[in-house]
């Protein structure tokens, strides 16, 4: 089978591998048809942050069952599914709270292990969401990415008639504006730095958008004033900056949820840390996607969502392509971040 593998220095290439056999009674052979890549695969690909060499990568995927180990009686061949690619032991104090995102022995399709850029790949049956009948597998690619912003909204209660700040328009951000949008929150606003993401943002749900290299904290509390009340921010991007500016641009009470994960050292000055204090705001910690019963409500919303034609995927992606173009646009990337979703396809081969 061809396989996207990644190699130390940024290196990809498209390599023949042997097609993966089942090795547990839980075990099931998937034929991928489109695997996405994640912002958290770049530094695994272009600053040796995976946790081993070579790998192939891929947690963002779809297609469908080839084979199933003995002991799996609800899949059976030509079944579509999407990957769920976290796998917690089950049995720690942890997930006996079904804290699974804080489980103390977990797997991780396409990051401790092998993953979906490739023809095919062998995972637990608990890996696995078999889609419903009317969900394409693009939007099966799709799954894992809106339930990170999903679990999100859970955490904080809903969006409801909720003022909805998301900080950081990029997929997880756009999937969030979209979804708040559909889950009935009064308005929706976008921040980021990138023009064509805050148009974008306007085009699929977002009721204002700002520019925070144009604009300042104060210029834009000044003006979300109007909308001070009721707040739930979200940060998405994971800089310090937007850490900061979220802290910042809070209204009384508000919410805020961090999503983004932080690759560089947060300091707090003591203006920013005092609008914690005399906001009285409420911080959220977001981490993943999952909830009891497994994998989590978050999945069926998200489902749900597909099926109502409630997200527009066809905006978010800038490339889908077999594995030498999948190779080429995200080598170009250079350890950048992507400006849309680059995904890969295993359909035609």
């Amino acid at each position: 089978m061809k396989s996207v593998v990644v190699h130390t220095g940024g290196k990809m290439t498209v390599e023949e591998r042997p097609i993966p056999e089942l090795n547990s009674s839980d075990d099931v052979l998937v034929r991928i048809a489109y695997s996405g890549l994640c912002g958290s695969d770049i530094p695994r690909i272009f600053a040796n942050s995976s946790h081993f060499y070579p790998i192939t990568l891929g947690h963002e995927f779809s297609g469908h069952v080839v084979s199933i180990g003995e002991d799996i009686y609800d899949l059976q061949e030509g079944d579509a599914v999407a990957c769920v690619p976290l796998l917690p032991c089950f049995e720690c104090d942890e997930c006996k709270k079904a804290a699974y995102a804080q489980c103390k022995h977990y797997n991780f399709v396409g990051s401790r292990r092998e993953g979906g850029h490739a023809e095919y790949a062998v995972v637990s049956r608990k890996n696995l969401l078999k889609l419903p009948e009317n969900a394409s597998l693009l939007q099966g690619a799709f799954l894992e990415p809106i339930t990170v912003g999903l679990h999100a909204l859970k955490l904080a209660g809903g969006c409801q008639d909720k003022e909805v700040i998301v900080i950081g328009a990029g997929t997880i951000g756009q999937l969030i504006i979209q979804a708040a949008s559909a889950l009935g929150a009064k308005s929706v606003t976008a921040i980021d730095i990138n023009p064509q993401r805050l148009a974008l943002a306007l085009e699929t749900g977002a009721s204002h958008a700002f520019n925070s290299a144009t604009l300042s904290a104060d210029d834009i509390r000044q003006k979300t004033q109007e909308r001070r009340f009721n707040q739930l921010i979200i940060e998405t991007a994971g800089t310090p900056q937007t850490v900061a500016l979220s802290l910042d641009i809070a209204g009384p009470k508000a919410q805020v949820a961090l999503v983004g994960t932080l690759h560089k050292d947060l300091t707090l000055n003591v203006s920013t840390f005092s609008h914690i204090l005399r906001k009285e705001l409420t911080l959220l910690g977001s981490w993943m996607n999952y909830s009891n019963p497994w994998p989590g409500s978050e999945w069926q919303q998200a489902t749900q969502l597909f099926a109502e034609k409630k997200i527009n995927l066809e905006t978010l992606i800038a490339s889908i392509g077999a594995p030498e173009q999948f190779v080429r646009e995200v080598t170009a990337l250079a350890g950048k971040p992507m400006t849309g979703k680059i995904l890969l396809d295993m359909t035609g081969s």
